[in-house]
């Protein structure tokens, strides 16, 4: 079953199209990659699935309805979870805490009808000796795990990655791609935006290449490394 769906979703800025005619569909528990240069338009994809920038045209559908002009509100609180490139948690507050304000105002509950499945997910991502430690005072990796943490807290069905591997060394990479690796076996889909390619290839199921927001490739991961257009494009090297 399709748990999201763009058709011809495009986006302008001015003079600058930053999505053209963008179509594809995400299964449930699919894990889908998204590469593409610098400027390629992941980041300005994932805000018009998300809500956060409106579609000058399109559709977007999620778990079957049509979402296209709904709030980012209401497509988090309809399961979709978010990570940023840059980790922003409230620093002053706890990891726990932290997760606490996710959980609730992620699914309209009180917090202690959230605090149990924030415990668990404190677990799921590592940081559970971490629960009681200010935000502030956590590592790059730490950072990037809460934040992990706090989309999960939201409960969603579809959680999107924004370039979660990013600055981190290659031990720590690894380690927290078994995170992930982890969460999606439980059957969460995952849209993964990332420029670590070996990460992202050992979790996704397909890659879908970006180049000037258009969509130039879309299918399993060899095939699409092995693609002319790819390697001419995103690896800048000339066939």
């Amino acid at each position: 079953m399709t748990i999201l769906q763009l058709e011809g979703v495009s986006k302008k800025f001015g003079a600058l199209t930053v999505a053209e005619q963008i179509s594809f569909a995400v299964g449930e528990g699919e894990a889908l990659g998204i590469i593409g240069p610098n400027g390629a338009g992941k980041s300005t994809l994932f805000n018009l699935i998300t809500g956060n920038i409106a579609t000058d045209s399109g559709t977007i559908r999620f778990c079957g309805s049509d979402v296209t002009r709904a709030s980012p509100m209401a497509r988090c609180l309809s399961g979709m979870g978010r990570t940023f490139q840059i980790p922003q948690p409230f620093e002053k507050l706890t990891v726990f805490e932290n997760l606490l304000v996710a959980g609730s105002f992620g699914s309209r509950r009180q917090e202690h009808e959230v605090s149990v499945r924030c415990a668990e997910i404190l677990g799921d991502t590592g940081l559970i000796d971490k629960a009681n430690v200010p935000a502030g005072g956590l590592t790059l990796l730490q950072r990037k795990r809460l934040e992990l943490a706090r989309a999960l807290a939201t409960e969603p069905k579809l959680l999107l990655l924004d370039e979660i591997a990013g600055g981190l060394t290659e031990e720590e990479c690894r380690s927290l791609v078994a995170t992930i690796r982890a969460i999606h076996a439980k059957g969460i889909a995952v849209i993964w935006i990332e420029h670590v390619l070996h990460a992202l290839n050992s979790v996704v199921e397909r890659l879908l290449v970006l180049h000037f927001g258009k969509v130039i490739g879309i299918g399993k991961p060899a095939e699409i490394m092995d693609s002319r257009a790819v390697r001419e494009i995103y690896l800048g090297i000339e066939i």
